[in-house]
């Protein structure tokens, strides 16, 4: 969490010149995790999910000063990535939180990150080793409600399914129900998918 906090503040602290308005920056993956719970593991990365808020101009400045490469990058060993809002699972209207402690420490950024039940929801469509380790972790210290992960879970498939990703959800489902049999010990929930969708 410190090292975190570090990367924003040294990012603030290097930003070209404080803006009118602070910068929203809305934090997914992994690093929101840690962010917000008591957990750390060795990420190489800091997803920003790229919104309409980001100005092109604040992107580039973004990727010159925190991306692959650059000095921050090399001190914190950690860069920061731009994620097309359209690519993760996640229902329509993510659930966001403000970091108020950090934030008020920082003169041109204003830090959110994804609530911890929504990054386990987008976890599920990779659903990669180092996935599991972060829903497994959230699990084991009870931050992870099922019926809640099932009610965003639905809301992320309803987003999904009005396109050709709709045919990636009865894979997601099944890791949905792996996470609920294996790591929260509940039973498996039907999720109900568009009639067009073909189960595999």
């Amino acid at each position: 969490m410190l090292a975190l906090e570090g990367f924003f503040r040294e990012l603030d602290r290097c930003w070209p010149e404080p803006p009118r308005e602070k910068i929203l920056l809305r934090i997914i993956g992994s690093t929101a995790l840690m962010l917000q719970a008591d957990y750390e593991r060795v990420s190489k990365d800091s997803d920003v999910l790229e919104t309409d808020l980001l100005s092109e101009y604040n992107k580039k400045c973004l990727i010159e000063l925190s991306g692959p490469g650059t000095a921050i990058h090399q001190r914190f060993r950690l860069y920061l990535d731009l994620v097309p809002s359209a690519l993760p699972f996640l229902p329509q209207v993510p659930l966001y939180h403000p970091l108020v402690d950090l934030n008020q420490s920082l003169r041109c950024f204003e830090i959110e990150a994804l609530d911890i039940l929504d990054v386990v929801v987008s976890k599920l469509k990779r659903f990669s080793p180092n996935d599991v380790s972060d829903i497994r972790a959230m699990a084991d210290q009870g931050l992870v409600d099922p019926t809640g992960l099932v009610e965003r879970f639905r809301l992320a498939v309803d987003a999904y399914s009005m396109d050709a990703r709709a045919d990636d959800l009865p894979r997601y489902v099944r890791n949905l129900h792996r996470v609920e049999r294996d790591y929260l010990f509940v039973a498996e929930t039907h999720i109900e998918l568009p009639g067009w969708v073909t189960e595999d």
